[in-house]
């Protein structure tokens, strides 16, 4: 079955309607940019989720990375822990760089940027999905969960490879085991959820997993903050992350812990939109 390689054969099946509103909001974001100030605020976190970095995007999530470089510092999520925590200050800007659902475009594109200009990176794996082989897979379910319409394959990183990455200043936290939407399960199932998932990371790649990535992530919405904290902490999870955007400050809930998502092609006029709010 043919892989998807690039962006644009990622979005190929989106339907018009959804290309067209896409353009639009690239547009009305340009337009807003031009009122942002970045340097207006500081003593923040603002923790970065990306979900691929395709063979036309490399350039892009390269420069992307130059442009934060040049606003702050990047830091490790052991290190936002600590921050928010009160361990240690919160005395500029700084970016924590994740990835969520572990495709292979980590490895093959990534990897070698984010060692390169020596940036700290946690991956999210849902580890059903991690280290099999195409057959065992329902790549209808695939598609439906991580490329919509699409009909081309969406390859993952198998577990020699995060052992490898682990190497490049790469660490690995659970996006649960089968990637479902917490809102609709009870909490034996969550639990479950977090629990084989943080087994099977801690057995495969001999490392501590202490982060946890909510699928989808918006709060009330996919999942109950209450019940998924009680049952993270159970679990031995340190932080959560969500996919509400904002910083992070000294003394917020490391289980409520705010991202900024962000496609590797924007150009920097997005960047600065969003970090400016």
């Amino acid at each position: 079955m043919e892989e998807i390689n690039t962006y644009s054969e990622f979005i190929r099946n989106y339907p018009l309607k959804s290309k067209i509103r896409l353009k639009a909001r690239d547009l009305n974001i340009g337009i807003r940019s031009l009122g942002s100030h970045i340097d207006q605020s500081s003593n923040w976190i603002r923790t970065i989720t990306y979900h691929h970095v395709f063979d036309d995007e490399r350039k892009d999530f390269e420069r992307q990375l130059r442009y934060m470089k040049n606003i702050g510092e990047f830091i490790s999520m052991d290190q936002v822990y600590a921050m928010v925590q009160g361990q240690n200050k919160i005395d500029g800007k700084y970016f924590c760089i994740t990835f969520d659902d572990g495709f292979h475009n980590t490895y093959s594109n990534m990897m070698e940027i984010t060692s390169r200009l020596k940036v700290p990176v946690i991956i999210y794996l849902p580890t059903d999905y991690i280290g099999s082989d195409p057959g065992e897979l329902d790549y209808g379910l695939v598609y439906k969960r991580f490329a919509p319409r699409n009909t081309k394959l969406l390859r993952f990183l198998n577990w020699d490879q995060c052992r490898e990455m682990l190497d490049h200043q790469v660490i690995f936290g659970s996006h649960t085991k089968a990637h479902p939407l917490l809102s609709s399960l009870n909490e034996n199932e969550i639990e479950f959820e977090l629990t084989e998932s943080k087994r099977i990371i801690e057995e495969e790649l001999g490392t501590d997993c202490l982060h946890f990535a909510i699928p989808r992530g918006r709060t009330d919405r996919d999942f109950d903050p209450d019940i998924t904290r009680k049952l993270a902490i159970k679990s031995g999870y340190q932080t959560i992350v969500t996919t509400i955007r904002g910083t992070n400050q000294k003394g917020d809930d490391p289980y409520l812990l705010k991202r900024e998502h962000l496609i590797a092609g924007w150009g920097n006029y997005q960047m600065k939109y969003f970090f400016g709010k």
